[in-house]
């Protein structure tokens, strides 16, 4: 995925994973910012339950609104690679 482009969002290098997906450091080219891009791994998407549990986890976060939990921007679906955009934590400008 590093140097992949999906939607507006440039992988910028792979942070962590664990079992609902790997979170990669991306640069989101329409709102100039870094952001963390969570990925279901391909081998993921074709069991329609972790799809759903994906999803779900998306829309569940992002109905909360607290400092210490991240924002969810959106939950998307492009070229067979389903991910959620979220803000970043910490420094990732390094």
């Amino acid at each position: 995925m590093t140097g992949r482009t999906i939607s507006h969002d440039r992988i910028l290098e792979k942070l962590g994973e664990g079992g609902m997906g790997v979170v990669y450091k991306a640069f989101d080219t329409h709102l100039d910012r870094f952001v963390a891009i969570k990925v279901l791994p391909a081998e993921k998407v074709s069991d329609p339950e972790r799809k759903r549990r994906f999803i779900h986890e998306a829309k569940g976060t992002s109905a909360l609104n607290h400092p210490n939990i991240i924002s969810i921007d959106d939950s998307r679906s492009e070229a067979g690679v389903d991910f959620i955009p979220m803000e970043s934590v910490g420094d990732l400008r390094r």
